[in-house]
C-alpha cells in the first residue's frame, strides 16, 4: 500500500469514527454530518463517502432524523411553519408532518390550543391589542394566520 492510499485509508477512519460519535448522541442529518464534519478539517469528498456508507448500513437516515426531529419540535409546541422551516435549514425538503403530529399531539388544533392555554389561560375576553400580541407569539411558534384564527373561533375568543 503507497502512503497515499495510507493516508486516504487513515482520514477515512477518522471521519468514521467522528461521525460515528456524532450519531450515537442523537439522529442527523446528511446536511448537519457534512457541516459538522467539515468543521473538524475533513475532506468533502471524503466525507461524502463516508456518510453515503453510513446510509448503506442503515446508521444514518434522513427520514428518522425528520420525524425524530418533528417529534422533539412538536412536543415543545412549535407549528408546522416553523418546523418545515428547520427541516429545510438542514437538508430536508418534505416530510409528512400530519402524520407524525397525529401520532403526537393528536391534531395541530389540539397542540395549538395546547401551546396557548399553558401561556394565557382560558380569558376569553380580551382586547384588539392583547389578540395581536397573543397571535404575534403563536405565529413566532410557527403556526400559520389561518390555524390561529381557526383557534379563536374554536376558543370563543372575542374581542
Amino acid at each position: 500500500m503507497s502512503e497515499d492510499q495510507k493516508a486516504i485509508s487513515s482520514d477515512l477512519k477518522q471521519i468514521k469514527e467522528s461521525g460515528l460519535r456524532l450519531l450515537a448522541r442523537r439522529e442527523h442529518s446528511q446536511k448537519e454530518l457534512l457541516n459538522k464534519l467539515l468543521l473538524r478539517g475533513f475532506g468533502k469528498a471524503e466525507i461524502l463517502v463516508v456518510i453515503d456508507e453510513f446510509a448503506l448500513q442503515g446508521w444514518q437516515s434522513d427520514s428518522r432524523y425528520a420525524e425524530s426531529y418533528a417529534r422533539s419540535r412538536i412536543l415543545k409546541g412549535y407549528g408546522p411553519v416553523w418546523i418545515s422551516y428547520e427541516l429545510k435549514k438542514n437538508g430536508i425538503e418534505a416530510v409528512d408532518l400530519e402524520d407524525i403530529v397525529c401520532k403526537t399531539a393528536g391534531s395541530w388544533l389540539e397542540l395549538l390550543e395546547q401551546v396557548y392555554t399553558k401561556k394565557y389561560g382560558h380569558d376569553l375576553r380580551i382586547d384588539r391589542n392583547e389578540w395581536a400580541k397573543r397571535s404575534r407569539f403563536l405565529m413566532q411558534r410557527g403556526f400559520s394566520g389561518t390555524m390561529i384564527s381557526a383557534l379563536f373561533d374554536h376558543l370563543t375568543i372575542k374581542f
